[in-house]
């Protein structure tokens, strides 16, 4: 297509790993996982929940 071009930053430029959902990343140590999907993953990572 002409004139599509990806999104260099802002809120669209990344996007889940997993299932590409753009929304509600948790981008925090190069993780790039949705909530959804960080929820999922987080206890096969090595993260523990505090409480």
């Amino acid at each position: 297509m002409a004139g599509v071009r990806t999104k260099k930053f802002g809120r669209g430029a990344n996007e889940c790993k997993m299932c590409g959902r753009k929304q509600g990343l948790v981008r925090r140590y190069q993780i790039m996982f949705c909530r959804q999907c960080f929820r999922e993953w987080a206890r096969k990572l090595g993260f523990k929940k505090m409480s």
